[in-house]
């Protein structure tokens, strides 16, 4: 009989000690625990929040989503938004995003995510960078980032293989393009105005499509001998530069029919331009041309929206009688010069 109590003594005795050592780990472990969050300052309580956060941004981003000619576009103006939240990525299906004036400050990398993205427009905000992972939306159609702060403009651009339209205008210390972006066999417009280029990017030389170039407000000092290869360019505006002659193959640009080259340092007219017929409105104000040309009066138009019609044609009129004119003179004075070496020969024979 004793020797059963003693057993289940010893039974009792064990289970109690497996129990009290199990009791005093998990007392360890609920100490080690509340001592790692107090180190951390609270960080689980901070996720918490954090993910709190995230789901009312996210809710916030999905009540900007508006259909818009079958596209689903994201819109946001004119309110604070100087970081774009990482749940952004959960929005991925978005196809346009027009965010203007919220003081963004820099294209999130996981941009590369919207594979569907046709349309990137953060024009004017404060955008410093534009990131090298948006060479991976080969869908991209257009990228418009006027008035930013970009400086510099990444070689993997070339890889949005499907770009049409780049603007870049007024982000003033921009003042060259990588070699690169002439493989973009696509784009056919680009603003590169009010920024700091002192002359014409190569790369635009090499876009087969470019149809529409402004590169007015810049430095430009002269234009590339070669500018005829942009074979297809219909409208090139040069106004506010420092150009003080242009290319006699500017004449061979046979699809040009707009070229504004006001304000700048030209002295003269290149005369083979007069052979330029698709040339429909050209503008030469405000030039110190070494001619003072003058075009005859006409009668007097009683609207004055033929009056203003009128004056649009004023360009391409001035610059024919200005050719006409450098070229009569031209001649005069090579009659003068015959003339005068006629009558030295003439008095160099009486004399003799």
């Amino acid at each position: 009989m004793m020797v059963g109590v003693v057993v289940a003594c010893s039974s009792v005795s064990s289970i109690k000690a497996l129990w009290e050592t199990r009791i005093r780990r998990r007392r360890e472990e609920h100490e080690e625990e509340h001592k790692r969050r107090t180190t951390r300052g609270g960080a689980t309580g901070r996720l918490g929040v954090g993910l709190w956060e995230d789901r009312a941004a996210l809710a916030r981003l999905k009540q900007k989503l508006e259909i818009e000619d079958g596209r689903l576009v994201l819109r946001i103006e004119q309110e604070e938004w100087k970081v774009l939240p990482g749940c952004l990525i959960q929005l991925s299906q978005v196809q346009e995003w027009q965010i203007h004036r919220t003081g963004l400050l820099k294209i999130p990398h996981f941009i590369s995510s919207f594979q569907n993205l046709l349309v990137l427009d953060l024009s004017r905000n404060g955008v410093a960078e534009i990131p090298k992972q948006i060479g991976k939306l080969t869908r991209l159609r257009e990228l418009l980032l006027s008035y930013n702060r970009i400086p510099f403009v990444p070689a993997e651009l070339s890889g949005c293989e499907s770009l049409e339209r780049l603007e870049l205008a007024m982000n003033r210390d921009l003042n060259e393009l990588p070699d690169q972006l002439g493989t973009l066999s696509r784009l056919q417009h680009v603003d590169l105005s009010m920024n700091d280029f002192s002359c014409l990017p190569a790369c635009l030389l090499a876009l087969p499509a470019l149809e529409w170039l402004d590169m007015g407000g810049n430095c430009l000092h002269h234009l590339p001998e070669d500018i005829h290869r942009m074979e297809v360019l219909h409208t090139l505006w040069l106004q506010r530069n420092e150009l003080e002659k242009l290319p006699e193959n500017i004449a061979r640009m046979r699809s040009l029919d707009t070229l504004v080259l006001s304000s700048n340092r030209l002295r003269d007219i290149p005369p083979l331009m007069e052979g330029m017929s698709s040339l429909r409105f050209v503008n030469f104000r405000d030039n110190p041309l070494t001619l003072d040309v003058t075009l005859p009066s006409r009668k007097a138009v009683a609207e004055e929206e033929e009056e203003e019609d009128d004056r649009e044609m004023f360009g391409k009129e001035f610059m024919l009688m200005y050719i006409q004119e450098a070229r009569k003179r031209a001649y005069a004075v090579l009659n003068v010069h015959c003339v005068n070496q006629s009558d030295g020969e003439s008095n160099d024979e009486s004399s003799a």
